[in-house]
């Protein structure tokens, strides 16, 4: 089964190299850290209104535009999804008490 993240980290990747005037991913990287934080700010403020006062439907959708920009901010820091990957399974193998 394929993995929807890693498509869409491996598509934030592509975009980045990308020399398309059309591609909303390359505008974030042109304009740089502050704007990419600044919109993972703002897709975390509209996730959580949509949480306490929205529908399924839309936490779905804050949930997705939020995942995306977390993406494209570790891509900016040049952190793989492998990355990730590893800190999770570290994470997951440590016992707690």
């Amino acid at each position: 089964m394929k993995d929807p993240f890693l498509d869409l980290f491996s598509i934030i990747e592509d975009r980045k190299k990308s020399k398309s005037k059309k591609s909303y991913t390359l505008s974030l990287f042109k304009e740089g850290e502050k704007k990419i934080a600044q919109k993972f700010g703002e897709e975390s403020a509209e996730l959580i209104i949509d949480y306490l006062k929205g529908t399924k439907k839309r936490t779905i959708e804050e949930a997705t535009d939020l995942i995306y920009h977390l993406f494209v901010l570790l891509s900016s820091k040049k952190i793989s999804y492998q990355d990730i990957q590893k800190e999770l399974v570290k994470r997951n193998n440590v016992r707690r008490k």
